[in-house]
């Protein structure tokens, strides 16, 4: 298949790589409108927080495409509106909130039309998502890097998907997975299956296969167990959101992976952009963490497995504190969690 991009602009929509569909069907999602796109992220047709991010700021552009009038004052309001439509699909991923935040800087520019002013908010989000191509190659090499430089030929363990699906392209945790591959130095990537939405064994393991990727799936539960029997030299994950000391939020399981590694010291690397670093909080205690439909537990595909009458907790995320986590690889290299001052200060 080549290269795989999960948000692609086709003239005048968008269309998405539906990952509900996945590994049984590739098909593309049309959509033509911001409430399309709204819903398209909320049920997580396109998912991963970068690529929530560009996917949200395409969605803007549909919003302004919308707007038929040619008062400048009316069109910023329309954006507020549809940016507000859009900050309420997934509160966790900050990476949405981000490009929801730079679409609307760029609608401010003065002394343009409106039409001006829709093609520069197109050309900022074409830019979003090339520049996120970009960064997700540059945190694969600098990943690559970090990693550990024996054995000759790696085994990682990662959780949940952060490849090219879940951003612009190639990826972050799985990027450095490819670098890694591309460089002849990964013999093996473990996939934990992801409980309860499955996103390892429906995406990441789908990517490796089309790339030929040598992968294993586990289930959740034997991430330990493959430790403690020494077949995991490193762990590499994705992030929703990083605190300023490093706390970091991914999909609910992550924190158990992290301990698991502490226990057995192996790295624990957390590979995401610096834009998923949210400057406004200080620890992982101030991240949001979103709760689903108990559905996604009581049921697979069309068979339910748990008994009527039965309550349900469903957080989609959980924080793993900074102290577990060896290092987070970013586009501008890798910082222990205690430098990630610097990291931005560098940006």
């Amino acid at each position: 298949m080549g290269a795989i991009f999960p948000v692609i602009w086709n003239g005048d929509r968008v269309h998405l790589i539906d990952q509900t569909r996945l590994p049984a069907a590739y098909e593309l999602k049309e959509i033509t409108t911001s409430a399309e796109m709204a819903t398209a992220i909320r049920t997580m047709i396109v998912r991963g927080a970068p690529a929530i991010g560009v996917a949200a700021a395409f969605g803007m552009v549909l919003g302004a495409q919308e707007y038929s009038g040619s008062d400048r004052a009316s069109f910023l309001a329309h954006l507020e509106a549809v940016a507000t439509d859009l900050r309420q699909t997934r509160p966790t991923a900050v990476n949405l909130f981000w490009a929801i935040d730079r679409m609307l800087s760029a609608a401010q520019a003065e002394t343009v039309t409106i039409e001006e002013l829709k093609n520069h908010l197109l050309a900022t989000a074409q830019a979003i998502a090339s520049e996120d191509v970009a960064t997700c190659q540059a945190i694969g090499q600098h990943g690559l890097a970090a990693l550990p430089s024996t054995p000759e030929k790696l085994r990682l363990l990662t959780h949940c998907n952060a490849g090219s699906l879940a951003t612009a392209g190639y990826g972050t945790a799985l990027g450095v997975v490819r670098s890694a591959w591309r460089a002849n130095r990964l013999e093996r990537v473990y996939a934990d299956e992801t409980r309860p939405r499955l996103q390892g064994a429906k995406l990441t393991a789908w990517e490796c296969v089309q790339e030929g990727i040598p992968v294993t799936l586990l289930a959740d539960t034997m991430a330990a167990h493959c430790m403690q029997r020494g077949m995991i030299d490193a762990v590499v994950v994705g992030a929703d959101r990083i605190a300023l000391n490093g706390d970091t939020a991914n999909k609910i399981g992550t924190y158990s992976v992290a301990l698991a590694a502490h226990a057995h010291d192996i790295p624990f690397f957390v590979a995401a952009p610096l834009s998923t670093i949210d400057t406004k909080i200080h620890t992982g205690a101030e991240i949001p963490i979103e709760e689903r439909h108990p559905q996604e537990i009581y049921q697979v595909g069309f068979t339910r497995i748990a008994p009527a009458g039965v309550d349900f907790y469903n957080p989609a995320f959980d924080v793993t504190p900074a102290h577990l986590i060896t290092g987070i690889i970013t586009e501008l290299g890798v910082f222990a969690p205690a430098d990630l001052a610097r990291g931005i200060g560098a940006a």
